[in-house]
């Protein structure tokens, strides 16, 4: 691993650009980061791992140095290919068309419009209104209820959906880009002390994910930066 600390605590990138290998900038905590994580992990793809504090130092996305990587100075960030990619969606399609195998799109168009539509409603309809930027604005003493609320509103409409679209995981039996987002807001509900119970079949096709290899080796408790206290 390369390390974005230089011996003054702060981030710098230049060895981590020299590799040849892919880059990518991540937080073990990040849900977004995990969700490219796990596609690297299936596509097998070998690659660097740079981690942005994202609490340390008033959070390191903030600093110059990660703005030019990505001006929306948030994680993950993913240089591959001579290029610089952001958005962990954008990265996944990407990773799809330059390294198809195995697939996380289904052939089939009916299927690959609904894998995007459920990682779109995790991506864009529940986790960016419980993350971190959003949870600072409404203050210490209501973030739980916060969370909740919005990760149950979101589970709901997402548990009516999988009951018609999931075979093993979320659409028909393989793993698909859906499924890479679905895991990550398990954890983030769970986190958050949201109850499961409500949610048979997000619990049931988490439960099959978690026991796949991919999804383990990419698991927050298991990065370089996660804490002691915080290791599996």
């Amino acid at each position: 691993m390369l390390s974005p600390l230089n011996f003054r605590g702060e981030v710098t990138y230049s060895a981590a650009s020299r590799g040849l290998k892919p880059i990518l900038y991540s937080y073990f905590r990040s849900s977004c980061s995990w969700r490219v994580r796990i596609a690297l992990a299936l596509k097998n793809i070998n690659y660097e791992t740079v981690p942005i504090n994202l609490i340390k130092d008033g959070g390191q996305q903030f600093s110059k140095e990660f703005q030019a990587l990505n001006p929306m100075k948030q994680v993950p960030a993913l240089k591959i290919d001579g290029i610089t990619i952001s958005q962990s969606l954008a990265i996944i399609e990407y990773l799809e068309e330059t390294r198809p195998t195995p697939r996380l799109l289904p052939q089939d168009p009916e299927k690959r419009a609904l894998v995007r539509s459920i990682s779109d409603l995790i991506a864009s309809g529940i986790q960016p209104l419980q993350n971190l930027s959003i949870l600072r604005q409404v203050g210490q003493e209501n973030q739980l209820a916060w969370a909740q609320k919005v990760i149950n509103s979101g589970f709901n409409a997402l548990e009516q959906i999988l009951q018609s679209t999931a075979g093993k995981y979320c659409v028909g039996d393989e793993v698909s880009m859906a499924d890479l987002c679905l895991v990550p807001q398990v954890a983030n509900a769970e986190r958050y002390k949201v109850d499961l119970t409500p949610y048979p079949t997000i619990n049931r096709i988490n439960k099959s994910l978690l026991a796949l290899e991919a999804f383990q080796v990419s698991h927050p408790c298991r990065q370089p930066d996660t804490p002691a206290e915080l290791r599996a």
